[in-house]
C-alpha cells in the first residue's frame, strides 16, 4: 500500500478531485515515493476477462514470476469497470491506495491532473528500457499534451465490429456491413424470433461514451472547443447520440432489455446467439471463454457513414486501451518500478495480450506472428489509420460520466417507449454539460 497523507476530505468527486495533489512519502527521485516497504506491492488490475476469475487466473501465475524473480510479493484486487474510476479518486484522495494500479487510457489526463501518479518523464523510462518501446498511437494516450506521461501503456485495443457467421448466413445476408445504412438493414433481418441484430452496454458509461465519441468524429464534431470547453449541445454532437441511441429507440435492432446491460451482458448474449451482432474491443478470448469457437464468427471494421474507414469524419474507433500506473507516494518506489518494466518487458506482453485478445503497445511484441493472425489485423489496422484518441483533457473522466450517463438516459427512454428526439438528446447534453467545471 502507499503512505500518503490525505489531499482532501468530504465526498469524493471528480471536480474535488481535480484540485488535489497528494503529498507525503519520502525522497525517492521521480515525484515524493519511498522504499519503505521493498518486499510487498500492492496491485489494482482492472477486469479485462469475463470475470474476476479468469483475471486472477491469467494474472496470478505472472505475478508469482515476478515474485520469484525479485523476491517481492503482490496482492492483487481485480476491480471491476464499473468500480474503477471511483475507486481511483477516492484513492487519491483517503489515502488508501494501491502502489500500482490499470487505469483506462482515456483517464490519463485527468487523473494527471490530480497530481497523485508519477510522472513517466526520462530518467523513469529508462528504468523500463525507454520510451521509445512504445507504439506512439499508444503513447498518445497516456496523457496531457506537453506534459510527461502519468502512465505507461499496458494493451492496447480498438473497437470492432463480431459477427456470427451462421446467423448471417441464415439471413441471407453474405458479408458484414460497412456502413451504418447497411448495418441497420442487416439487422432488422437479423432481428427475429427473441433474436436481435446488435448487443449494447445502454447503462455503462464508459461503453457509452466510446461510441458516441466516434458517431461524433463521423458527424464531424467534437465534444470539446480548440480552448478546451464543453461543448456538448452543437448539432453534430446531438446527431451523433440520436443515431446511437436510435439503433434502440428508432431501427429497433438493440433488444430494450440491453438497456439495463453494463456487466459485458452483451457479450455473453453475443456468445451464447442472442443477438449477431457486438461492438467490442478486443472480444476474442471473452468469447473463448464462454465456449464459442473462434470459427463460429468473423470480424471486420466499425462501419462509417460512407466510404472507408480513415481520419476526419472516417474515424471509427477510439484508441482503446489500458495504461499502468503508479502511485507517485508508493513506499515501494524501486519495486513499482520494476513491476512496470516487468509487465511491459516483450515476454510478458506476448502472455498477457494473447490472453486479453488485445494488441501489445510495445513494439517488439507487437511483432510477433501471434499478434498478426487475420482477427488481429483489423484491430491493428484500425489503431494504425482510422482509431482517434479521446480528448486529453483535466476534464475527461468528468466528461466520460456526465456524457455517458446522458446516454444511459436515452436508452432508458428508448426501452421505455418514450420518444428519443433531438430535443430530448439536446436536453440531456444540455444537463450533462452543466455539470462540467465552468472555464
Amino acid at each position: 500500500m502507499r503512505r500518503v497523507r490525505a489531499a482532501a476530505v468530504g465526498a469524493v468527486t471528480v471536480s474535488l478531485v481535480l484540485t488535489a495533489a497528494a503529498c507525503g512519502g519520502g525522497s525517492s527521485s521521480g515525484g515524493g515515493g519511498s522504499n519503505d516497504s521493498p518486499k510487498t506491492l500492492t496491485y489494482w488490475a482492472s477486469n479485462q476477462g469475463a470475470t474476476v476469475e479468469v483475471d486472477k487466473k491469467v494474472l496470478r501465475p505472472e505475478l508469482d514470476k515476478f515474485e520469484k524473480r525479485t523476491g517481492i510479493k503482490v496482492k492483487l484486487e481485480v476491480v471491476p469497470w464499473s468500480d474503477l474510476l471511483n475507486r481511483i479518486l477516492t484513492a487519491t484522495t483517503s489515502g488508501q491506495g494501491p502502489d500500482v494500479l490499470n487505469i483506462g487510457n482515456t483517464w490519463s489526463a485527468s487523473l494527471q491532473a490530480t497530481g497523485a501518479l508519477l510522472p513517466w518523464d526520462a530518467k523513469n523510462f529508462a528504468r523500463i528500457g525507454g520510451k521509445g518501446r512504445f507504439v506512439d498511437s499508444a503513447l498518445g494516450s497516456t496523457g496531457a499534451q506537453g506534459q510527461d506521461p502519468a502512465a505507461v501503456p499496458l494493451y492496447s485495443m480498438s473497437y470492432a465490429l463480431y459477427y456470427n457467421k451462421k446467423m448471417f448466413a441464415a439471413a441471407g445476408i453474405s458479408k458484414p456491413p460497412a456502413t451504418w445504412a447497411e448495418l441497420i438493414a442487416d439487422g432488422k433481418k437479423l432481428s427475429k424470433d427473441g433474436k436481435w441484430g446488435l448487443g449494447a452496454e445502454g447503462s455503462n458509461p464508459s461503453e457509452n461514451i466510446h461510441h458516441a465519441f466516434v458517431f461524433a468524429k463521423q458527424h464531424g464534431a467534437d465534444f470539446f472547443t480548440a480552448d478546451g470547453k464543453a461543448d456538448f449541445t452543437g448539432d453534430g454532437v446531438v446527431s451523433a447520440v440520436k443515431q446511437y441511441v436510435d439503433l434502440m429507440a428508432k431501427d429497433r435492432i438493440i433488444a430494450p432489455g440491453n438497456a439495463e446491460y453494463a456487466q459485458n451482458q452483451s457479450v455473453s448474449d453475443f456468445a451464447k446467439g442472442k443477438n449477431a451482432m457486438l461492438l467490442w474491443q478486443g472480444a476474442s478470448a471473452n468469447l473463448t471463454s464462454q465456449g464459442m469457437s473462434q470459427d463460429a464468427y468473423g470480424i471486420a471494421p466499425v462501419p462509417v457513414q460512407s466510404g472507408t474507414p480513415g481520419t476526419g469524419t472516417s474515424v471509427n474507433s477510439m484508441v482503446a486501451g489500458i495504461n499502468l500506473a503508479v502511485f507517485k507516494n508508493t513506499d515501494n518506489l524501486d519495486g513499482a518500478t520494476k513491476f512496470v518494466k516487468f509487465m511491459t518487458s516483450d515476454a510478458e506482453q506476448k502472455i498477457l495480450n494473447t490472453a486479453y485478445s488485445s494488441i501489445p503497445p510495445v513494439r517488439a511484441a507487437q511483432s510477433e506472428a501471434a499478434f498478426n493472425t487475420p482477427a488481429n489485423a483489423v484491430l491493428k489496422e484500425t489503431l494504425a489509420a482510422s482509431a482517434a484518441a479521446l480528448p486529453q483533457v483535466a476534464d475527461e473522466s468528468q466528461f466520460e460520466t456526465a456524457v455517458g450517463t446522458a446516454v444511459k438516459n436515452l436508452f432508458a427512454d428508448a426501452a421505455a417507449g418514450r420518444p428519443v428526439t433531438t430535443a430530448s438528446v439536446k436536453a440531456e447534453l444540455d444537463k450533462a454539460q452543466q455539470q462540467m467545471p465552468k472555464k
